[in-house]
């Protein structure tokens, strides 16, 4: 596990197995905007030295509270310490503006890998915790990676804003 930071950000997003480097870059920018923390779960599609990665986070990279996890085990023992999680996935029923993210002090975000989402076993274990973006279109099987984490985050600050007057 790498780690410069404390648990303290509010929003805490997690890549379980990111596969494409541009979706990371992009979502390490989301990240840095929204002040989060990103949690990357090994093992990873791209070596986090390789310069697409820096580029698609643009000089923004260097700045983002980046922690990079072994295994979900590693990080699941620590997510207490993060906030209330809540699991992204075109196969939940609850649509994303449903999830109260705006009550918790603290919220945990979780991604799945783009080309398969997440593991069955943590659909199984946190299935009351998996929210979905709606998709209008049959010919959109799902949104980009980078695309949702950008959504998500966002989501939690307009609940803030609303339920706590925050900006």
């Amino acid at each position: 596990m790498t780690t410069a930071r404390d648990a303290t950000p509010a929003i805490h997003v997690v890549l379980v197995h990111p596969e494409i480097h541009w979706n990371t870059g992009n979502a390490g920018r989301t990240c840095l905007a929204v002040g989060a923390a990103l949690h990357l779960i090994e093992p990873l599609g791209f070596s986090l030295d390789e310069r697409q990665v820096r580029r698609a986070g643009l000089d923004y990279w260097a700045h983002v509270d980046l922690r990079v996890w072994p295994d979900w085990a590693a990080f699941e023992s620590h997510l207490p310490e993060f906030g209330e999680p809540f699991f992204f996935s075109t196969k939940a029923p609850r649509s994303f503006w449903e999830a109260p993210f705006g009550a918790p002090d603290r919220v945990v975000l979780v991604f799945g890998r783009e080309t398969a989402g997440l593991p069955a076993d943590l659909h199984d274990r946190y299935s009351h915790r998996f929210v979905r973006m709606p998709i209008l279109s049959t010919h959109v099987r799902s949104l980009n990676l980078s695309t949702s984490v950008a959504l998500a985050a966002y989501e939690v600050l307009r609940q803030r804003t609303v339920t706590r007057g925050t900006r």
